[in-house]
């Protein structure tokens, strides 16, 4: 009797779940069907324009939509087979594969498969971010039944393959077709489509360009599930893949190589500008205006593909407006196809010595001046805590004498910084790296001085525009304006005019920065990058940074920033000869844009409170010897008193 009772509950039990599931999902249907429809073919679709207008990107999504009707039927029998064999027979969501998941994950205590229909894909490639949150799950789900209440599975299958992610910055099968393959989607043989159909899972690692094995591996994999649902025989199953397969994996001669970098920067930013939702850029049509300079991109990459020594060197530069911050250039590696990894956005780095210029300018403020003195000696200095610390110069050359604070920036003396920054105090050092703008917080110790501190480059470069711009901090950014699909702006960048450091300081570190390629330095060392003083045809502030697994060059003027990384990804020691490529590169670059745009009267007009005195060099006294003489500046009235005759204004 009991279990007869406890049968029938079970059963009522099953019936009421039933009943609730059935009528909950019938809701959902019913509350899809009558809401607004999602738009489709505008999904991620935004505009990116040069700084001249011109339009260099469509993207997200498509480059190039394409009907159904022209996109390969072996294309799409690839991709249903691989990712969504029943996408006719469900309703957006496949529940006995699902259910199948769910057992297969539990008994292995891993994930090891997905259950994502078609239709989820694209709406989480479309409209969604790539969190794992319950709210993105939920979301997910409600646009996923949206989807398939308001369209055919034609229309959903044509927005899935017209948008999805094929690697090399291709979104949509046109665009790969026609990169990988240089023809149309609906031209593809049966190989060529079954290799497309295997890139989304991994674009990076499953395209042709990147890894041509790993492409063909997984290719075969969706052959078998072809094969393994019948919708290719045998014969032709075997037949596959027993030559090599030509890939094309070029697109037009406006096809650089680090332009997606600045791409993903430029999306970066986009997403965090204040008004701007992630359902508008997702939901597509943005015309985005950024400060590109295309000429300028094309010179940098140039210069960097000629210059690197060898292929496993990564690198990360920027080229600045200084006047507003504009980045004109953008670089995250040598080649994006070989690596989207995007070092501007999502390194830190080791910046060497490019970290005293910071330094330098709070001794100026604090009273010191560009002819201030300190022995130049292998030191051991004790500390407040007790530790000593015995810093080295590079290679361990030491003037043993007095040398001025130009001498020091002309050879990057270390022991010269750091008792600097100690006799400064540490807080000098950090309090001037913040007003620059710098925002990364900075380790309060002696090596600070000589950039032991890790750095994004972008924040860092930050700080240098300040320096560039004559004490004025501004705000670097890639986007100019944002225009809707309606033609209403929704954002505008404006210029910020925030003087934060003292123009005469400025001006005297500015003409300090000069020493490293200037001859009249030479004597018991040389300059850091007089080797390329013959290459430049304008007057620059320049400095370099070397750590054991970082090389940073950093130089300007009033129009012209560049910055730049040197180093390898896995932080494998670098060579020496690596210093000379990346000066050349520097060099190479913001000379020919330099004398592409016509930029002429780039040094800054000295300041009506600063006079400037010609001195010897090394040691600061006055002299006669015009090879051996420097200009030094000074705020009047921090002069040397020497006699009028043995300096010049």
């Amino acid at each position: 009797m009991i279990f007869t009772h406890i049968i029938r509950f079970l059963y009522k039990l099953f019936i009421f779940g039933f009943l609730s599931i059935t009528t909950i999902i019938v809701g959902l249907y019913t509350h899809a069907y009558f809401s607004k429809p999602i738009t489709l073919n505008s999904s991620g679709n935004y505009f990116l324009y040069d700084k001249n207008d011109n339009l260099i990107y469509q993207g997200s999504s498509v480059n190039e939509w394409t009907d159904l009707n022209n996109i390969s039927s072996d294309l799409i029998n690839a991709v249903i087979s691989v990712e969504d064999k029943n996408f006719y027979k469900h309703h957006g969501f496949d529940y006995l594969r699902i259910t199948k998941a769910l057992f297969k994950n539990i008994k292995s205590q891993k994930i090891l498969e997905g259950a994502s229909t078609i239709s989820q894909q694209y709406i989480k490639n479309a409209y969604l971010e790539f969190d794992k949150t319950w709210n993105r799950k939920i979301k997910e789900a409600f646009l996923t039944l949206n989807l398939e209440v308001h369209y055919s599975k034609e229309e959903i299958l044509e927005a899935y393959l017209n948008t999805i992610n094929y690697g090399h910055g291709n979104y949509g099968i046109q665009s790969a077709s026609h990169y990988y393959f240089n023809k149309d989607a609906k031209d593809l043989t049966i190989e060529e489509a079954i290799i497309l159909s295997g890139i989304p899972k991994n674009p990076s690692n499953n395209n042709p360009v990147s890894n041509y094995d790993n492409a063909i591996k997984r290719a075969k994999t969706v052959a078998l599930t072809m094969y393994n649902n019948k919708i290719i025989n045998k014969e032709t199953y075997d037949n596959l893949f027993q030559n090599k397969i030509e890939i094309y994996g070029k697109r037009s001669d406006k096809d650089l190589v680090t332009l997606m970098y600045y791409q993903d920067a430029v999306i970066d930013e986009l997403k965090s500008i204040p008004g701007i939702t992630e359902e508008q850029i997702n939901s597509g049509n943005l015309k985005v205006y950024t400060t590109l300079d295309y000429e300028a991109q094309k010179i940098m990459e140039e210069e960097i593909i000629n210059n690197i020594p060898n292929e496993k060197l990564e690198t990360s530069s920027l080229i600045i407006n200084p006047h507003d911050g504009s980045i004109m250039a953008l670089t995250g590696g040598v080649n994006y196809k070989k690596s989207q990894y995007n070092r501007a956005l999502n390194s830190k780095r080791q910046v060497g010595s490019t970290m005293k210029p910071f330094l330098y300018y709070a001794a100026l403020k604090n009273g010191m001046t560009s002819s201030s003195t300190f022995k130049s000696q292998f030191t051991t200095f004790t500390l407040d805590n007790g530790k000593v610390y015995s810093p080295k110069n590079y290679a361990n050359v030491y003037g043993n004498k007095d040398i001025t604070m130009a001498t020091a920036i002309a050879y990057s003396d270390n022991i010269y910084a750091v008792k600097t920054n100690l006799f400064l105090g540490i807080d000098e050092l950090i309090n001037t790296a913040k007003i620059c703008g710098i925002k990364e917080k900075l380790n309060e110790v002696p090596s600070l001085a000589l950039g032991t501190s890790e750095i994004n480059i972008i924040d860092y470069a930050t700080g240098y525009t300040t320096f560039a711009s004559g004490g004025y901090q501004k705000k670097l950014h890639l986007v100019r304006k944002v225009v809707d699909q309606d033609k209403k702006t929704l954002y505008e960048f404006k210029d910020t005019n925030n003087l934060v450091l003292n123009p005469n300081y400025v001006y005297i570190l500015n003409e300090l920065l000069t020493s490293t390629t200037n001859s009249a330095f030479l004597d018991y060392n040389i300059p850091t990058a007089l080797s390329v003083a013959n290459k430049l045809s304008n007057k620059y502030a320049l400095k370099t940074g070397t750590t054991d697994t970082d090389y940073w060059t950093v130089g300007y003027n009033n129009n012209i920033l560049m910055i730049m990384w040197l180093g390898y990804d896995n932080n494998d020691p670098l060579e020496v000869s690596v210093g000379g490529n990346a000066k050349n590169i520097w060099a190479n670059t913001v000379e020919r844009i330099s004398k592409l745009n016509n930029y002429q009267d780039g040094w800054y007009h000295t300041p009506n409170n600063v006079i400037g005195l010609l001195l010897n060099a090394i040691d600061g006294t006055p002299t006669n010897d015009i090879k051996k003489a420097n200009m030094f500046y000074y705020l009047r009235g921090s002069e040397p008193l020497y006699d009028i005759n043995s300096y010049q204004n």
